[in-house]
């Protein structure tokens, strides 16, 4: 059994004295793992990095395997994003999410299309942490588990949408939600097509899309969200409300 794709490394743990296991998202194989035979050497130690972007071979008798990986550096931009601590807990949070999520060897393109947008600008603090919540949400869509804000859930209206329900995960109009406001999740206008940020748009997105991943994706493998994820949260309140001091 062989197949060839270009991805992105998620993950790479030691195996034995010499190897590493890898795990890669491509978007027709979906997450993938394979072990590197010297991956542990000074010349594949750069390349096997999180967040690098690889061309991967993977060989093996029968498909159950888990196989053996040949890999070549496309773009290795994890030395760029290390450098920032921002950038660098957003590349943390999607690879611990894709790997806790994501069942293996399942493709699903739409989603990579959107991680791939994501990898490109994630030296963009400007710019990556509205792609990062469109990512939960493609996601949660991937999963089975899509918000639908097409429309209000109460009154039909396609106007004014402005918060979502954390039991349905539909999305409310301005009126219908006023009397419920306390018990309903925040939809920033970028989440459903708006083309412009606003100040706290972020952390109520990521708000919206982490009660779903809890909720749905999560608690049903009877897990925690991804620390990698949390800590990320903390850093990007901190960056948009500076006054507010991420935990340590």
């Amino acid at each position: 059994m062989k197949w060839s794709a270009d991805g992105y490394i998620l993950s790479v743990r030691p195996h034995g004295e010499t190897s590493a296991i890898i795990n890669v998202f491509t978007k027709e194989k979906g997450r993938h793992a394979g072990i590197v035979r010297g991956g542990r050497s000074r010349r594949l130690r750069p390349v096997l990095q999180a967040g690098n972007q690889v061309t991967v071979n993977w060989n093996a008798r029968l498909s159950e395997h888990l196989g053996v990986f040949t890999v070549e550096a496309i773009d290795a931009r994890a030395a760029v994003l290390m450098q920032d601590r921002t950038s660098l807990s957003g590349l943390n949070a999607v690879s611990a999410l894709c790997m806790q999520a994501l069942p293996e060897r399942q493709p699903y393109p739409k989603l990579y299309d959107v991680f791939e947008i994501l990898m490109a600008q994630l030296h963009d603090v400007d710019v990556w942490p509205a792609l990062y919540v469109r990512f939960e949400i493609t996601l949660l869509q991937a999963l089975g588990y899509g918000l639908d804000l097409s429309k209000c859930a109460a009154t039909g209206s396609t106007e004014n949408l402005t918060h979502v329900s954390p039991r349905s995960g539909r999305a409310v109009c301005e009126a219908a939600a006023e009397p419920y406001l306390d018990k309903l999740l925040i939809l920033p206008p970028f989440v459903h097509g708006a083309n412009t940020v606003k100040s706290g748009d972020i952390i109520d997105g990521l708000t919206l899309s982490g009660v779903f991943l809890k909720t749905r994706v999560f608690h049903s493998q009877n897990r925690d969200m991804p620390e990698a994820r949390s800590r990320m949260h903390a850093i990007l309140l901190q960056h948009f409300n500076p006054q507010n001091p991420p935990n340590q």
